[in-house]
């Protein structure tokens, strides 16, 4: 499956809950998650997206391991909407 597909899924069960998946591109930087989910409660977690089966390169694993040593909540290479499912059950509950 594309990574652009399941970007809108993602993008489309977060805006319903009533969050916001906001792009993630810092100017002058590379590396960082593709979505920062903001969710109601004042939380934020970051989110890589994949296509099905591919993997995230070094820079993206170093800067997801940056955001972790902060103390931020990182999923890394969701690339099905079974992972969207996932992600979406651990932060609503559902």
């Amino acid at each position: 499956m594309k990574e652009s597909k399941i970007e809108r899924k993602l993008v489309n069960e977060i805006k319903k809950r009533g969050g916001l998946a906001l792009k993630f591109t810092p100017a002058g930087q590379r590396g960082y998650a593709d979505r920062v989910l903001l969710l109601p409660g004042g939380r934020s977690v970051f989110v890589e997206l994949k296509a099905k089966d591919e993997k995230m390169k070094k820079l993206q694993a170093k800067r997801a391991a940056e955001l972790e040593a902060l103390g931020f909540r990182v999923y890394r290479n969701v690339d099905s909407y079974e992972k969207i499912n996932f992600v979406i059950k651990e932060m609503y509950g559902e």
